[in-house]
């Protein structure tokens, strides 16, 4: 599966079923060539709208894959001079999936998380650095995304976030 934003990835897992339940391989080294240094693990239930976060010094790159439930996951390129910036991309993960996304530097993040419960595992290649952390409105008008459910749960970070419109004039 290919999205449209340059340098995202995604990857189907092995999954190795038996009578015990199964054994699944989530992350080889030969599917992106990067050292994650901070591993993060949510737990959501149904609903909850997690971003769009970006960090805007020391930008991650982000290895993730859901442990369980299911996700709309969103991806929004801030690259400036990436000839896609200011458009995402979208696609459905869940645990029978088997599939995981790789999330460049420079792109924004969000998820909105479908079933009762929802575990979602995460590796970043940097670490995290509240001061320089930023929220993209997840319901911004420019960016028109369509997101699957209508009236999320919201932190106050989320439901606070900057327009696009904010973001484009920052200097970073």
């Amino acid at each position: 599966m290919k999205l449209n934003i340059k340098g995202i990835k995604i990857f189907r897992s092995s999954k190795f079923k038996d009578n015990r339940g199964y054994f699944k391989e989530i992350f080889k080294s030969e599917f992106v060539n990067k050292k994650f240094v901070f591993h993060c693990l949510s737990y959501s239930k149904k609903n909850v709208l997690r971003g769009l976060h970006l960090q805007t010094k020391n930008s991650q790159g982000k290895f993730l894959t859901v442990v369980k439930g299911e996700i709309f996951d969103v991806v929004l390129d801030l690259r400036k001079n990436s000839k896609t910036f200011g458009k995402y991309s979208k696609i459905y993960l869940s645990e029978n999936s088997n599939n995981s996304i790789f999330i460049p530097e420079g792109c924004a993040h969000g998820f909105c998380t479908l079933k009762e419960e929802n575990i979602v595992y995460y590796c970043n290649t940097k670490n995290r650095n509240l001061k320089k952390e930023i929220t993209i409105k997840w319901n911004d008008l420019d960016l028109k995304i369509k997101w699957p459910v209508k009236r999320p749960i919201l932190s106050n970070k989320d439901r606070n976030g900057l327009s696009f419109s904010e973001f484009k004039k920052l200097h970073y």
